[in-house]
């Protein structure tokens, strides 16, 4: 747990010093990892992924749960953003994601190890390749089409974009049908290792975003916290884990990786929507650090007790 906040509070302060230092040389260095994120490295992982994942029993109703949960969340974000708050479409869309789209991967894998032992690391992997991975790829990007800036004015445009701008979707599907034989243990190693190790460019490029909200110089420390980013914390950090704490205990015993999996923050691969569809990068960015360091925190002072 240590090594992976490290890792993040490095990867957000590179991103800080970049941007400090080089300014729109920066921004275009971070444009093209997020780019590179969308079509090279999420394709290749989630074919990989997909292709070699062995699904013996079918969807577990705790996984049933998890769809009900994020459902459930990502409704009351709309209803905050588009009634309560007043937000513009593409700020609507941001809060949407920051409570549908999850950080069960890079920090939810290793703390599920760190704080319930490796044995639980089944149900928290078949949470983040069954629940978070088709979040993102159907929820996150048609999302990001619906309410963006860049997706196009009318539905068509928006259908187009959706597809044209989610390769990860395109590989998932083939994933599905590619027969095992073309997913080789090594190259199913090496994805597993590239979607760790996707915590580095992700973090350095939300540095970069906070930095762009500096005022007058100074530093974006805390980021921006806003009404609609408090409703994102709420949603993400208190309601979904008390839906899912709610089921447990009145429907069916969930895993205790299922409890923690929900409680996660923000997923960095938002950005990557935001990024491709003009959402609100501020507020998607300022969601993600905020809920980050929360459960960070959090989970380190548990370490330490």
């Amino acid at each position: 747990m240590l090594g992976v906040a490290l890792a993040i509070c490095a990867s957000v302060g590179a991103g800080l010093g970049a941007e400090w230092r080089w300014g729109e040389r920066a921004h275009a260095a971070t444009r093209r990892i997020l780019d590179a994120l969308l079509y090279l490295c999420l394709p290749f992982i989630a074919f990989f992924t997909i292709a070699s994942l062995e699904v013996t029993t079918g969807v577990s109703a705790g996984l049933l749960v998890a769809y009900v949960e994020l459902a459930i969340v990502t409704g009351l974000a709309y209803l905050a953003g588009s009634r309560l708050l007043r937000l513009p479409r593409p700020a609507t869309g941001a809060l949407m994601c920051s409570v549908a789209l999850v950080n069960t991967g890079y920090l939810g894998l290793p703390l599920t190890a760190a704080a319930l032992g490796s044995d639980q690391l089944g149900p928290a992997i078949a949470w983040d390749a069954l629940v978070s991975a088709p979040m993102l790829l159907v929820v996150g990007f048609g999302t990001g089409a619906m309410f963006g800036t860049r997706a196009g004015a009318t539905r068509r445009e928006r259908l187009r974009a959706f597809v044209v701008r989610n390769p990860p979707l395109l590989a998932v599907v083939l994933g599905l049908v590619a027969p095992a034989s073309l997913a080789p243990d090594v190259l199913v190693d090496v994805a597993r290792v590239l979607a760790v190790a996707l915590i580095v460019p992700g973090f350095f490029a939300l540095g970069v975003f906070l930095m762009v909200e500096r005022e007058q110089g100074t530093l974006p420390f805390p980021p921006p916290f806003s009404a609609a980013v408090g409703v994102s914390l709420f949603l993400r950090l208190l309601v979904a884990p008390a839906l899912v704490a709610a089921a447990s205990l009145a429907i069916v015993e969930l895993p205790d990786a299922y409890l923690l999996a929900a409680a996660m923050p923000t997923g960095i691969n938002g950005l990557v929507v935001a990024h491709a569809y003009g959402l609100d990068l501020r507020l998607l960015a300022s969601a993600t650090a905020w809920s980050t360091a929360v459960v960070v925190a959090a989970a380190s002072l548990a370490t330490v007790l």
